[in-house]
């Protein structure tokens, strides 16, 4: 019996120990299965940046839509995204730097008028030379002295055919000149650079006084009518000076185109002073506030030197009724002459400082080549050429599109390449 009070307080200590686990551990200790079904479940990942909301979304809830600005290459407005798109930003595209101008064009409407006009050459002087290139793939040197017997039989003269065959003699020596194609656009940049001559361009005076010389049946009358017609129709006041007294027939025929274009003509007595003439219609022209006087004279022999010291004359004349006239001294060449013309340019020349020529007549000529002659002899620009009869028919030289009217294939040589 001593054992039983021991007995007791161990029985006491484990009732309590039971009572704890039962009502108090209870509470704190998950149960079992659901402790299983926790470390089963695979934590969500945690994302590293938020998704950028869809702009209807932002909108939903109140957010400002985002605004990018519109960079575009060109004034064009950039693509309006469908409602309820988000908006991608561009990106940034790098800045263009400004073209280069382009080169001139050469209008077809022109050169289809010239080629037309050029037709007798381009069937004869152009036409040899093509004749040489056609079917050879490679060249010979030799070439070179056949092209010489079409360009001087073409009236290029002596003198401009030598220069322009030892530049292509040079390029072939270096290679640059192995085929066909490479010597004929050799040959084609020969001709504008010849072609292509600076020189003052008229004066703005007015009345800008121009003195027409040239010999006997050139053409000068005829194509004073058509430059007259040309100036009054860009709305200029022009006067026309009949210096030519020696012939009746030429004041009349200037005095048609001065009723043509509405031009007044200052005429004299026939055997009257061509120098006096000119003075005169100086003197109206300027008073009158024309824009333009055209000033015609007789036809002389170059080989004249009375005839030559005479239009040295009425040159001073002009002089003394205006400072600094005449403005424009052009020289009228007959292109079927040939090398008579050439021969003719230098003459005149000697006598009058040249501002330009005028070549008339090239539609009747196959030598069309004395151009390169005159120009690359003289060095002195050609302002016109005739065409035709008709007023239209004197046209503005350009060396860009007399060179493709001669040298470019036409349009069914073009579809055959």
């Amino acid at each position: 019996m001593d054992n039983q009070p021991l007995v007791l307080i161990v029985v006491a200590v484990l009732a309590a120990l039971a009572v704890y686990f039962l009502f108090f551990r209870k509470k704190e200790l998950p149960p079992a299965g659901k402790a299983e079904e926790r470390a089963e479940r695979p934590k969500p990942p945690v994302p590293e940046k938020a998704a950028p909301k869809p702009k209807a979304a932002e909108a939903e809830e109140g957010a400002a839509p985002e605004i990018i600005p519109a960079k575009p290459s060109r004034p064009l407005a950039e693509p309006t995204p469908a409602p309820g798109a988000a908006r991608v930003p561009s990106e940034p595209r790098a800045a263009v730097e400004p073209a280069a101008p382009p080169p001139p064009v050469v209008s077809k409407k022109d050169v289809a008028g010239l080629r037309k006009g050029l037709a007798a050459t381009r069937g004869g002087f152009m036409a040899r030379l093509k004749a040489i290139f056609t079917g050879k793939k490679e060249i010979d040197p030799a070439i070179l002295e056949q092209m010489e017997e079409v360009m001087l039989t073409s009236d290029v003269g002596v003198k401009t055919t030598q220069a322009i065959l030892e530049r292509l003699r040079e390029g072939m020596a270096k290679n640059e000149l192995s085929d066909a194609d490479a010597v004929w656009a050799a040959l084609r940049a020969e001709a504008t650079r010849i072609l292509s001559i600076g020189g003052p361009r008229p004066a703005k005076e007015k009345p800008l006084v121009v003195l027409m010389v040239g010999v006997n049946g050139v053409g000068k009358t005829t194509t004073i009518g058509k430059l007259a017609t040309k100036w009054s129709a860009d709305g200029k006041k022009v006067v026309l000076a009949a210096g030519d007294t020696f012939r009746a027939a030429a004041v009349q025929q200037l005095e048609v185109w001065g009723k043509r274009v509405g031009a007044e003509v200052v005429k004299g007595k026939e055997g009257a002073d061509p120098g006096a003439v000119a003075f005169e219609a100086t003197k109206k022209a300027n008073e009158a506030g024309a824009d333009v006087l055209l000033v015609d004279t007789a036809g002389r022999l170059h080989t004249k030197v009375n005839l030559m010291e005479e239009i040295k004359k009425v040159k001073r004349t002009i002089a003394k009724a205006m400072d600094g006239a005449p403005h424009e001294t052009l020289l009228v060449l007959d292109a079927t002459t040939g090398q008579n013309a050439l021969t003719q340019a230098a003459l005149f020349k000697e006598a009058l400082e040249l501002n330009g020529l005028i070549l008339t007549k090239l539609d009747g000529t196959a030598k069309g080549g004395v151009v390169l002659g005159v120009c690359d002899e003289l060095k002195v620009p050609v302002r016109y050429i005739g065409l035709g009869e008709r007023a239209e028919d004197l046209r503005e030289f350009v060396a860009a599109d007399f060179v493709e009217a001669l040298f470019g294939k036409d349009d069914g040589e073009a579809e055959a390449a």
